[in-house]
């Protein structure tokens, strides 16, 4: 990022607003001054931080706009990677040997009589190593002494424009205080990124989206510090990776010390530079996603899946749900899906204190039985679990999906339709053909059995979930839940 010295010229206060002069990265005048910069960056391989330093001083010669020279060549530097030189021992130690040695100049003195050479000679020639070697690693351990080996990205003389107007408007955040901002659609990689730079944060859910509130330094005497603004700083393109989004952040003017809010948007020109997730985070969600198109999409049934549209906020953390399932005849209708794969003991033990602290009754698992955890982990939660050997078997979820969606939402409204004649088949001897192999007497004890034993297994076990009695009583989840349902209307 840049130093506070390459912002603070840039930034504007008018009346209790903060803007920050940005450059045209279409204006003739800053395309050429950028390609030239890239042309002379790119003679650097292999040189010191030192000579690059020098050889920008020397580009900027007598121009008056040497702040955004400068502000460019720190975009082009802090994108590269400058490494230590190999020493034959830490520079730090050889330093002590030489001082050791007691001040010594170029020619020697009367109360000085060896050499600054004579002395490095010496020293090199107890370390078995050469006078340049001695050189060399002297200050070895020192930035400027730094060797370029990694040039960065392949700039464009626009893409480094660009790259510095974001640089500019991160740096107006080095004097917040306060930050809020508003986010309505693909969120998903702003939480991680808000937990990457350590943001203590506050978020409410709005229409569509969220409402987060960035907090800053904890006292309200420390006023002119700048190192949790720099936070702000870092998070600032995190915010640029989603679709629709607003910031409003309290600014404390350098210049001034007023306060003044600074305002952005996603209608901004501004380009974020970080690395934005794939549409799903394994090959288990994807191929799970595609075999609910493949057999549920379209008109194949009411359920529409979306990819982590919502956020269960948790106090000091979030979950995001993998999947959300909406009823398309009722979107108030939702059931959220979250596949625990293979993954490690850490991020199960996180997974399952996340998902007690959820507590989420429309919240579906979908967990695999090689992982080290039993049903019995999740039994204080008012979640449902499926356990799956290869994959999840897509009847089961939706048969499950259904009866969640009854339980905690009631009886699906189906909408009224015009009623239309149906033609009754005959079996043979003229009887109607109700169920094929079944007659409607037979349906009906069958029934009243399935509702008398999931009346005793209640009766035993009170607190028993679907899939528990479904699983006692070798029923489907579905006519568990019906007869569930049932029963505590009747109470």
């Amino acid at each position: 990022m840049l130093t506070a010295e390459l912002v603070r010229p840039r930034l504007r206060v008018r009346g209790t607003e903060v803007s920050i002069d940005m450059l045209d990265a279409g204006d003739a005048y800053w395309l050429q001054s950028a390609a030239e910069l890239i042309a002379l960056w790119q003679r650097q391989a292999g040189q010191s931080q030192a000579a690059w330093n020098r050889a920008v001083e020397s580009y900027e010669g007598e121009r008056v706009d040497y702040v955004v020279v400068r502000g460019l060549a720190k975009v082009l530097s802090d994108a590269a990677t400058f490494l230590p030189l190999t020493t034959p021992l830490a520079p730090v130690e050889l330093r002590e040997r030489l001082f050791a040695r007691g001040p010594a100049f170029a020619t020697p003195q009367l109360f000085h009589p060896q050499a600054r050479s004579e002395v490095v000679q010496s020293v090199a020639d107890e370390l078995g190593i050469s006078a340049e070697q001695v050189e060399a690693t002297l200050f070895a351990d020192r930035p400027a002494t730094y060797l370029l080996t990694d040039m960065g990205p392949a700039w464009t003389a626009q893409e480094l424009l660009v790259r510095y107007n974001l640089e500019l408007a991160r740096g107006v955040l080095y004097w917040a205080s306060q930050v809020q901002i508003e986010v309505h659609s693909n969120y998903k990689d702003l939480w991680k990124y808000l937990k990457l730079f350590k943001l203590m944060y506050w978020a409410e859910p709005q229409p569509d989206g969220y409402r987060i509130d960035l907090d800053g330094p904890i006292s309200p005497f420390v006023r002119a510090t700048t190192r949790y603004g720099r936070q702000f700083a870092a998070f600032l393109p995190a915010l640029l990776l989603c679709d629709q989004w607003r910031m409003v952040a309290a600014v404390r003017s350098p210049q001034s010390g007023t306060m003044a809010s600074y305002r952005l948007d996603h209608t901004s020109a501004l380009q974020s530079h970080f690395k934005q997730s794939g549409l799903f985070d394994s090959r288990l969600e994807a191929d799970f996603a595609s075999e609910f198109e493949q057999k549920m999409g379209g008109k194949r049934g009411h359920w529409r899946l979306t990819r982590e549209s919502e956020v269960l906020l948790l106090e000091d953390t979030v979950m995001i749900p993998d999947f959300i399932l909406v009823d398309e005849q009722d979107e108030k209708r939702k059931i959220m899906i979250e596949l625990v794969g293979f993954w490690h003991p850490q991020y199960l033990r996180r997974k399952v204190e996340k998902v007690r602290a959820a507590n989420c009754a429309h919240l579906l698992l979908l967990v695999y039985k090689g992982l080290n955890v039993t049903e019995e982990a999740f039994q204080d939660t008012a979640s449902e679990v499926i356990f799956f050997q290869h994959k999840p078997v897509l009847k089961e979820v939706m048969e499950t999906v259904e009866a969640m969606a009854e339980r905690v939402y009631g009886p699906r409204q189906k909408r009224e339709r015009t009623p239309k004649k149906r033609r009754k088949a005959k079996r043979p001897g003229g009887s109607d053909n109700t169920n094929e192999g079944e007659q409607p007497e037979e349906q009906g004890r069958q029934s009243t059995d399935n509702f008398e034993r999931v009346k005793l297994f209640l009766a035993e076990h009170p607190g028993a979930k679907v899939r528990e009695v479904a699983q006692a009583l070798a029923i489907s989840r579905t006519t568990a839940n019906k007869w569930m349902t049932r029963l505590r209307e009747a109470q």
